[in-house]
């Protein structure tokens, strides 16, 4: 049996798969994010840390006297995050996260101070990365940043928490700005542009490769054997890949989590920087894959159920009975609420909805934000489409694959077949167990085997011209928007 821990943004989530890959158990403990200033994203490591252990404890209670036959670990998280210790390994402030698009100036900065930037990470200089935190931080933050003896991102934290080891993979290291990605290495001159050296950086392994133990008394307070083995993990996305089988050329899937990605597997690294693409290592070792990647996604639809007091379930089910009338004459919604990457790079992006009348009721909202994110996916597709890359079909993870009807939704606007799967909304928790279970010695054909198809979600001819004119609106109000934030408008 193997263990997966993923440590997402609003949740840390943690499954048991047994010998033949089946999910046997999960659990989940919630996190906050906590937002002091705009722009600002933020969480405490030592909530992921409790977080886990509370998750850890459903799941020994739901697993039962089996649980003591779990002979590995993995890991995944949120990408980029920024966990600063000194040299006595105290946090020296709270984790700023992948949403957080405070350090603008500092991408420009990053950009001008290396000129190789580009070619060596396949990636722009974006806020969200972790090297432009880093010049943030001392700049804005001196005394943290001369204190600051080691950077781990948030799952190799937990890892550290667990086994006393600092050890990062190459998918997730990939998300930092600092490493050579074609080489799978640590860049020196990089780490030197933001004032590092590879001290200050955890060691790298692959995702798949053992990755230390756990601490004796840890193993002894969750009843597990010491010599349980902790795989090298992923970044979420990656590890959601392991966990969807997206291991080859050509597999794809999209995320529909707090963020929303559209991933596709490469032979090699194959960047496209220009178009905001991301160009990033797969978990396993020689595959890379590129990404797109809003940063708004099923977080749209939790805001705006926060914001009018109602249920995602029953919003989704007032919205499944919109009629086609209904849906071209509803508002059209930017899903900018936290700035935006892929296509567009741009943190100053914000979210609106366009359209609005005294007819318009929640429902149409509702459909409206759906559609924005989905609007949202479709850029990014055109932008992967325009680096050479070709999709036959996409898998559906994350939250939002629990929503038939936003996969329909998506089929139509993609013109893309959409899959889903059984345990779909596993997410990263399910290619960890399975990045424990390949350092276990586990074989690859039958550890990272594709899952049963539940539904298969074919484009809807009928609706995909007037779907096409919102698109088309919803792109140009985009551009509006930014022409409207130029100098000297």
């Amino acid at each position: 049996m193997y263990l997966g821990i993923d440590a997402g943004t609003s949740e840390i989530k943690a499954l048991v798969i047994d010998g033949q890959g089946e999910i046997v158990a999960t659990a989940g403990a919630k996190l906050t994010v906590q937002r002091l200033h705009p722009h600002w994203s933020e969480q405490d490591p030592a909530e992921w840390w409790m977080a886990t252990q509370q998750a850890v404890s459903e799941l020994r209670q739901k697993v039962g006297d089996h649980w003591s036959q779990i002979r590995a670990i993995g890991l995944s998280g949120q990408m980029h995050g920024a966990v600063l210790l000194n040299r006595d390994n105290q946090v020296l402030r709270p984790c700023i996260l992948w949403n957080d698009t405070r350090s603008a100036a500092e991408c420009a900065e990053l950009t001008a101070l290396a000129p190789d930037l580009h070619s060596v990470t396949g990636n722009l200089a974006m806020p969200g990365f972790t090297a432009p935190k880093l010049l943030w931080v001392a700049r804005h933050e001196p005394q943290i940043f001369e204190q600051t003896a080691s950077i781990l991102l948030p799952k190799d934290y937990l890892r550290w928490k667990m086994s006393g080891e600092k050890l990062s993979d190459m998918s997730d290291a990939a998300g930092t700005l600092w490493l050579d990605v074609g080489r799978r290495d640590w860049s020196d001159s990089l780490l030197a542009a933001c004032g590092l050296t590879r001290d200050h950086m955890p060691r790298q392994v692959e995702g798949s490769e053992p990755a230390g133990k756990l601490r004796p008394e840890l193993a002894r307070q969750w009843g597990l054997n010491e010599e349980v083995i902790i795989a090298g993990g992923g970044g979420d996305n990656a590890a959601s890949a392991v966990g969807i089988g997206a291991i080859n050329p050509g597999d794809a899937f999209i995320s529909l989590g707090t963020s929303g990605v559209l991933f596709a597997v490469n032979d090699r690294f194959r960047p496209n920087p220009a178009s905001a693409v991301h160009a990033f290592c797969h978990a396993l070792p020689d595959r890379w894959h590129q990404m797109s990647v809003m940063l708004t996604a099923a977080s749209s639809l939790r805001w705006l159920c926060e914001l009018i007091g109602a249920s995602e379930t029953t919003l989704l089910s007032e919205v499944a009975t919109l009629s086609g009338a209904d849906q071209r004459r509803a508002p059209v919604f930017l899903p900018y609420l936290s700035g935006e990457r892929t296509p567009h790079n741009d943190p100053q992006a914000t979210g609106s909805f366009h359209g609005l009348t005294l007819s318009t009721q929640r429902a149409s909202l509702a459909y409206a934000v759906l559609e924005g994110v989905t609007f949202g996916l479709a850029d990014g597709l055109k932008v992967l489409q325009e680096a050479g890359t070709t999709l036959t079909s996409c898998s559906l993870t994350g939250g939002g694959a629990r929503s038939p009807w936003w996969a329909q939704l998506i089929a139509d606007v993609l013109n893309l077949p959409v899959v889903t799967h059984p345990g779909g909304e596993a997410g990263g928790a399910l290619g960890a167990a399975r990045l424990g279970w390949l350092a276990d010695g586990g074989d690859e054909s039958e550890v990272c085997r594709k899952p049963k198809e539940l539904k298969r979600y074919l484009p809807d001819p009928g609706r995909q011209k007037y779907l096409q004119k919102r698109l088309d609106y919803f792109r140009l109000l985009y551009q509006q928007q930014r022409e409207a934030r130029a100098p000297g408008f």
